[in-house]
């Protein structure tokens, strides 16, 4: 199929385009952590199909930091604290540059206003009923509609839109030796180690650190060691510090002392993670290591740990049937300051256990 879209007003939507004959093609994905990872199984089942192809990703600068040795794509940061001048340098960035095509994946206003700054015959975005925040306004194809998609799934339908059909997702996010060693160090290979990361990006999404404490001296019971891993910020840093003092074991606190290739690094060498609705969990997905997810504001069967979705301790069906009428729409969150506190110790042991060798 030629890569020209039709001109005569209509919404035309994406089929198997081919890219055989396509020199470059620029992504379009700025955020978050969890998103990129799920991003980066689309990136790589495309450059199986169309290995010669130039990809160049706009992406987020903290993103960046995960992503920036993947191999054969070139990255051009978007940072968001810059405001207005963001739009600006990433023109400037982009300069006298002409993509045969651009994958238009992130659904949000600043998303929509920095695509203006990307030129490309072909612009995908998402079917009408997701291209929110003004994103049908600047493509002119749509991938196919999906009923109930993992956000995974829905970026692989803009690989399936330009003719992929192996859709089935792998990673390979580079460590580099040094970012291996320091996870080595802290856990050599066949130790028993329990990964916990337990701080989302919005504090309600965090379990009470008392029933984490609850689960990590379960895990030592067992044989584990348990590490408390995450960033940098202060709620980050004191939810730590709160499951350490509830626990009767001494666990182990990494909380600020990584970077993110070495808080990748840590995750592969870990023998199960928990964490609730945030990066981390997905990061450890990429590495292949399972994981137990905790979700009560946003439902699993979409944000959930791609391949331990089974693993996953959710409340979400419970308070959202409670909070709404009616057909509820797949990617409505629930809302609420307490609706982690739903989720048992006893469920997370149950899980965890089957996970334990």
């Amino acid at each position: 199929m030629s890569l020209t879209t039709p001109s005569n007003g209509a919404e035309p939507q994406a089929g198997a385009l081919d890219l055989t004959n396509a020199k470059t093609l620029c992504l379009l994905r700025l955020s978050a952590i969890g998103d990129v990872c799920h991003a980066v199984a689309m990136v790589q089942a495309i450059q199986r199909r169309y290995p010669d192809l130039k990809i160049t990703w706009v992406l987020g600068k903290i993103e960046y930091q995960l992503l920036k040795h993947l191999p054969g794509v070139e990255f051009v940061i978007f940072d968001k604290s810059q405001g207005w001048r963001s739009y600006f340098n990433l023109r400037r960035a982009l300069k006298g540059q002409k993509f045969d095509a651009l994958l238009h994946m992130q659904v949000a206003l600043r998303a929509t206003v920095a695509s203006l700054a990307i030129s490309a015959k072909l612009r995908i975005g998402f079917d009408r009923f997701r291209a929110k925040e003004g994103q049908w306004l600047v493509t002119n194809r749509r991938i196919e509609a999906q009923a109930q998609p993992h956000v995974l799934d829905g970026f692989m339908g803009f690989a399936k839109a330009i003719g992929v059909t192996d859709l089935t997702p792998s990673w390979n996010i580079p460590i580099l030796a040094a970012d291996t060693e320091f996870a080595q160090t802290l856990i050599p290979t066949g130790s028993r180690v329990l990964v916990i990361c337990p701080a989302a990006s919005k504090a309600e999404r965090n379990w009470l650190p008392e029933r984490y404490a609850a689960v990590a001296d379960h895990a030592v019971e067992q044989g584990y060691r348990v590490m408390i891993c995450g960033g940098p910020a202060p709620l980050e840093r004191e939810l730590a510090d709160k499951i350490q003092a509830a626990a009767q074991s001494e666990l182990e606190n990494q909380v600020g002392n990584t970077s993110l290739l070495q808080l990748l690094a840590i995750l592969k060498q870990a023998s199960v993670v928990i964490a609730p609705d945030t990066g981390p969990a997905h990061m450890a997905v990429t590495q292949g290591t399972p994981v137990i997810g905790l979700y009560a504001h946003s439902n699993p069967g979409r944000t959930g740990p791609y391949t331990s979705l089974s693993s996953v301790v959710s409340v979400y069906e419970q308070v959202i049937t409670e909070q709404k009428q009616g057909p509820i729409p797949w990617g409505t969150r629930a809302k609420g300051p307490d609706l982690m506190a739903s989720i048992s110790v006893a469920r997370v042991i149950e899980q965890l256990d089957m996970l334990l060798d």
